[in-house]
């Protein structure tokens, strides 16, 4: 009795684990959320123990919820990297490997894109990882 409880129950958990992305604190934060506002964002904890504050990026359409003049990704949420984005700043984006990872927190009409066509703010960090770029306001 007790294997055919704990064969499916293993299964499960082995899926869990394996399947699709979970976006992990990206998501859980909101990293890549459409906002008007800082008070839309949420804030996170740095593996440090210091705390920031997600800002409602405006300069993108719909707003981003994101971190803007990151130094490099270790100043962003799990599964958000430091770009270098074409309008001079850097900001934490959050990882993708398609499209519907990026607008987990935004409508179709604020979509971003999954891009590898982006420079990383610290070019060692580059890893081949996709990030969601936001289209401009």
């Amino acid at each position: 009795m007790l294997n055919r409880l704990l064969i499916p129950s293993c299964l499960a958990l082995v899926c869990a684990a394996a399947c699709g992305d979970d976006g992990g604190d990206a998501d859980r934060v909101g990293i890549a959320a459409v906002c008007t506002a800082d008070e839309d964002c949420r804030d996170f904890e740095l593996p440090d123990g210091g705390v920031v504050q997600l800002q409602c990026l405006t300069q993108f359409k719909g707003g981003y919820c994101g971190v803007p003049d990151c130094l490099s990704s270790a100043e962003c949420p799990l599964n958000s990297i430091c770009v270098a984005h074409d309008d001079g700043r850097n900001y934490c984006f959050r990882v993708c490997d398609n499209k519907p990872e990026c607008n987990v927190n935004r409508p179709a009409d604020d979509e971003a894109n999954c891009s590898s066509s982006f420079d990383w703010a610290v070019p060692a960090e580059d890893a081949g990882e996709k990030a969601c770029i936001p289209p401009s306001a």
